[in-house]
């Protein structure tokens, strides 16, 4: 019996090669039978891959040089997007820093060709265009000028196009038929080429620091105290005839940033936007 013992003890393995066969099974970390580390794995970096960034949203402003549509064209820069400008006179007058950030076209609207370059690459479309004088003049401006537009943005693929209309002020809208009746086509052919993307503005006295030449107009002085009184005042435009006349003003920076807002942001109500719902959605923030 003692002799069959001992041939089991020393034909048994010993604890500690079991522990080391575990820990080499387990674990890659210690050689079989030493305590000797192993070399550690070379993992090898993948291979960078160059993905471009995702394509810059381009927004043309037509009439970029006015006084609206140059506080568009820098509120669209300060959002970080691609700006382009569409007029006559091309290139602004303006000497602030921003004002070379902009693609600069000189055109005429009425004009398919000028359009078509403007438009090249471009997603979204804001209209400033508009002017005064006799009425053949202003329908031709307000009307037939936005209207060309619009139909050429359709045609070039434009997801969404805003323009800045006019709010109705009544028995005022006749002493000016050409300017008002130009603004309603302008209108009427927006919602009928863009109606998921088509965005109407109509603000009332638009007010805020204007430049003409080296020359800064604070319209806000006339303006900002009659936007407080006015809205004060806003049971009353309910009235026939004299409601209209107490719309109240609105400062450029809002129309501005409603205006950018509509183009570019996919789920903006298309639609019109009285001066109650500009003023409203200046103050959200943006998506």
């Amino acid at each position: 019996m003692r002799t069959l013992l001992s041939r089991l003890i020393h034909s048994t393995p010993s604890i500690s090669r079991l522990n080391t066969t575990a820990v080499s099974v387990s674990g890659r970390n210690f050689c079989t039978g030493s305590n000797k580390v192993d070399e550690p794995f070379k993992v090898e970096e993948a291979e960078t891959v160059n993905v471009p960034p995702p394509p810059t949203e381009k927004l043309l402003v037509l009439g970029g040089n006015g006084f609206v549509g140059s506080h568009i064209c820098r509120e669209a820069l300060e959002r970080g997007l691609s700006v382009a400008s569409l007029s006559r006179s091309g290139r602004s007058s303006l000497h602030d820093s921003w004002a070379g950030n902009v693609i600069w076209y000189k055109g005429n609207i009425l004009s398919t060709d000028s359009l078509k370059e403007a438009l090249n690459g471009v997603t979204a479309v804001i209209s400033c265009v508009g002017s005064f004088g006799s009425n053949s003049y202003m329908y031709k401006i307000n009307g037939t000028a936005n209207i060309n537009a619009i139909r050429a943005a359709s045609d070039q693929g434009v997801k969404r196009f805003v323009y800045i209309s006019s709010a109705d002020y009544g028995v005022v809208n006749y002493l000016v038929q050409g300017y008002y009746q130009g603004k309603k086509a302008a209108e009427t052919e927006l919602l009928s080429k863009f109606p998921y993307g088509g965005v109407i503005l109509r603000p009332g006295f638009i007010y805020g620091t204007r430049s003409v030449g080296n020359i800064k107009l604070p319209l806000g002085v006339i303006g900002s105290p009659l936007e407080t009184i006015f809205q004060v005042a806003k049971p009353l435009h309910q009235i026939p005839l004299i409601g209209p006349l107490l719309t109240p003003p609105v400062n450029v920076t809002a129309v501005a940033k409603v205006a950018v807002r509509a183009a570019t942001d996919p789920v903006f109500p298309p639609g019109i936007i009285d001066v109650s719902g500009i003023q409203r959605y200046s103050q959200r923030k943006s998506n």
